[in-house]
């Protein structure tokens, strides 16, 4: 499986490629949600994804997943983590509300 990739650096993929050729449609499809839905710059991305991942109960996957939908509320956070079957207490939900709130 190919590993996970910010929904700002597709936004900046998927432009770069945009300005070189005609993307198809799928491709067109995939930019329009980036350019909606990103919410960080790829630089100020990267910097939040590591500073997640120093959290030893975030892996690669979920620090991208917590850096592309930014959520605000603990049980926004809960709901990510139990895919995974991961219970945090509230001091690791709080940390994690912390580190995001420092790069929105």
């Amino acid at each position: 499986m190919p590993d996970p990739v910010p929904l700002s650096e597709v936004k900046r993929m998927l432009t770069g490629e945009a300005a070189q050729r005609t993307l198809p449609r799928e491709a067109m499809l995939a930019q329009q949600h980036a350019e909606l839905f990103a919410r960080l710059e790829p630089a100020a991305t990267a910097k939040l994804l590591q500073d997640l991942r120093t959290l030893p109960f975030v892996d690669a996957g979920l620090a991208i997943k917590l850096a592309d939908i930014q959520p605000q509320y603990t049980e926004e956070i809960r709901l990510l983590f139990a895919k995974e079957r991961v219970v945090l207490d509230e001091a690791q939900l709080n940390r994690l509300l912390e580190i995001l709130a420092q790069h929105r």
